[in-house]
């Protein structure tokens, strides 16, 4: 059973080889693969059926077709179990299974036998068959990956592989084909359908300067895209990657079950040679009867059942949340998340839809607005930060045009300085100004702005501030009613910026939060986050910028918003949200307790099944083929309730 559980990983390989297609001999190979298990099983049933009803007439000819019967349906676990004692130098499921089925035979329960090696094969197919359906949505996502691309070149069009494209490359997209690479419309309108990336269920409306990702389905008009990530580096191949990296990746809670599961199987083994070397010197017993016993009490005291209860559920979880929007890492990011005390979000690109607007423009020292914002847009036009881009773009709308400046430093948490005609010029926080700069009416002026609830940037050189910028960032919409949720799930909500306490306490009141941390660097965020962690317990950070990666990684989960966040806060994030839509955070939570609940039933299910049967074989005694019945049956239960989870009801729409 549990080896089924273990090569799931392979299995999906296998399973995304054969999507595009291939020869009849790969597809019937392929088939084979996938169902051999269970038509071994069939196999071995008829085997057995027929041995039976020849049994009473030819014995011997009975005894070959139930060994057939042994060989046919027990090859796949015997290999299993043979590969982890001979390599590993353990003892798993399998080798108890075929153990207990060998040693009925060999005391005359040849059906016993064959019947326990026809259900434990059997239930095996079943339990792969189970496992296949959470590893469903990477065969989906691997069947929308394009392995061409109409490369556009001065006219001519050329189909080249997909790996060949590079950054810069024009491509052509035409209605109903799927868009190969991540990139930048440069021509031509259509809506395309972004479910398979951000779970958003209808089609989103792209034109020239609108961004697409590889793997969504272009609708009704033509595109001409400018590549920017091709290949490997599209965020659809990133987000295979999540999804294989966390069906592979296992919980805490699984792999103490598996050093548990090999700890039992040694204590299994001894004590059923205790039991058949023990009862017939002291209680008079007979070899035959003892053996019995002890073969059902093998069979009936492994661990199957309980071992699956983690894994299936995990996997399933997983799976679902994926098809949601919702990337986790691996399954203990999912049960850490559950047991979460706090989340600390990051305010702008978080909270906030990181396009801040410039609302106001002060010029001082005799400049005028024009010259001011000049100034200050061509200083911020190396720097990526929201705020500098927004002053740029304000510059660009009133047509100003812009110097490109020299030796440029960026102050990361401050603001940045740099020449421009010949003077030193710095721009940034009102604290980044020198303090004998500050006069008592530049200082009234900022405290009002920051009353206002914008942001405060000052412009300045070594004769004083020549002017002040304010600019106010968007709320996301869906903010006060994320937080909200997760405030009703016993979840407290804090959050952590570089922005001034004014700007940060006027969003935090907008939002319904009421821990806000201010005016903090990158490395003030990883100490928050660590006092939080002491005095809370699990903390799970929500951010989307690089300066947000240290604390994302120091976090018990980091969350990373996928659509807006930087590589390297996808890369450190245990959880990213593809359509950058924090409400779904609340339904990651709930998904969490509700395997951890699934889990709790499971393991209770299956230590009862496992008491019930051994008492049952001591106190009455049972026979071997209703022990196996018990065991593999409760196994397979434990299975289809932990796949419930694919079904996890969300506000959210399913993407896949």
């Amino acid at each position: 059973m549990i080896s089924a559980m273990q090569s799931t990983e392979a299995k999906v390989n296998k399973q995304e080889l054969s999507e595009t297609g291939g020869t009849l001999p790969s597809k019937l190979k392929d088939t084979f693969s996938r169902y051999g298990e269970g038509i071994a099983a069939l196999i071995s049933g008829v085997l057995i059926a027929a041995a039976w009803s020849i049994d009473n007439t030819s014995h011997t000819w009975a005894i070959i077709l139930y060994s057939l019967a042994f060989l046919i349906g027990g090859f796949v676990k015997a290999k299993e179990g043979l590969h982890t004692l001979i390599y590993e130098r353990d003892l798993d499921v399998n080798l108890l299974m075929l153990v207990a089925a060998i040693g009925a035979a060999s005391i005359g329960y040849w059906t016993e036998g064959a019947v326990l090696i026809f259900i434990f094969s059997l239930s095996g197919a079943l339990e792969s068959y189970t496992m296949d359906r959470s590893s469903r949505d990477i065969s989906a996502l691997m069947g929308m990956k394009p392995e061409t691309a109409v490369l556009y070149c001065d006219g001519i069009e050329t189909i080249v592989s997909m790996n060949d494209l590079k950054a810069g490359d024009i491509i052509l997209v035409k209605p109903g084909e799927n868009i190969p690479a991540d990139g930048v419309v440069t021509e031509g309108y259509s809506a395309v359908n972004q479910a398979s990336i951000t779970g958003e269920s209808l089609p989103v409306d792209k034109e020239t300067g609108s961004e697409v990702f590889a793997g969504t389905l272009n609708g009704q008009g033509a595109l001409f895209i400018e590549v920017s990530r091709p290949g490997e580096s599209t965020l659809f191949a990133k987000i295979i990657r999540l999804v294989q990296e966390a069906q592979s990746e296992k919980p805490v809670s699984q792999l103490f079950m598996e050093r548990f599961e090999r700890f039992y199987a040694r204590a299994i083994i001894l004590i059923s040679l205790l039991l058949i070397l023990l009862p017939p010197l002291l209680l008079g017993w007979s070899w035959e009867n003892t053996v019995y016993k002890a073969m059902v009490f093998l069979v009936v005291a492994s661990p199957c059942a309980l071992v699956a209860s983690i894994m299936p559920a995990m996997l399933s979880a997983i799976s679902s949340s994926a098809r949601r929007g919702l990337l986790f890492k691996g399954g203990a990011h999912l049960e850490n998340l559950a047991r979460t005390k706090v989340i600390a979000f990051d305010k702008t690109g978080t909270l906030t839809t990181g396009r801040p607007q410039v609302t106001d423009t002060i010029p001082m020292l005799g400049y005028n607005e024009h010259e001011m914002l000049q100034l200050a847009a061509s200083l911020e036009s190396l720097s990526e930060h929201p705020l500098a881009k927004a002053i740029v773009h304000k510059a660009q709308e009133l047509g100003i045009k812009l110097d490109r400046p020299k030796e440029f430093t960026a102050r990361t948490g401050w603001g940045l300085e740099a020449e421009l005609a010949g003077d030193m010029w710095k721009i940034g926080k009102p604290a980044f100004m020198e303090e004998r700069h500050l006069t008592e009416e530049l200082a009234h002026t900022i405290h009002k702005l920051e009353e206002e609830g914008k942001t405060v940037t000052v412009l300045h050189h070594s004769k004083g501030a020549v002017g002040i910028i304010a600019l106010r960032d968007t709320i996301r919409p869906e903010a006060k009613l994320a937080i909200a949720s997760l405030q009703k799930q016993g979840v407290q909500v804090a959050m952590l910026t570089g922005d001034q306490r004014k700007t940060a306490e006027s969003i935090a009141r907008e939002a319904g939060i009421d821990m806000v941390y201010a005016e903090l660097l990158p490395e003030d965020k990883v100490n928050i986050v660590k006092e939080l962690r002491v005095k809370y317990g699990n903390v799970a950070m929500v951010g989307d910028g690089v300066n947000d990666a240290p604390a994302l990684a120091t976090a018990t989960v980091g969350i990373a918003m996928g659509a807006a966040g930087s590589d390297a806060a996808l890369e450190t994030a245990n959880l990213v949200l593809l359509k950058d839509d924090i409400g779904r955070i609340a339904d990651a939570i709930a998904l969490g307790k509700r395997t951890a609940k699934i889990i709790k039933q499971n393991m209770i299910f299956a230590i009862s099944v496992i008491t019930l049967l051994i008492a049952a074989n001591f106190i009455d005694g049972i026979a071997l083929p209703l022990g196996v019945v018990g065991h593999e049956g409760s196994t397979i239960l434990v299975i289809l309730n932990g796949l419930r989870l694919l079904r996890h009801s969300s506000k959210s729409n399913i993407a896949v």
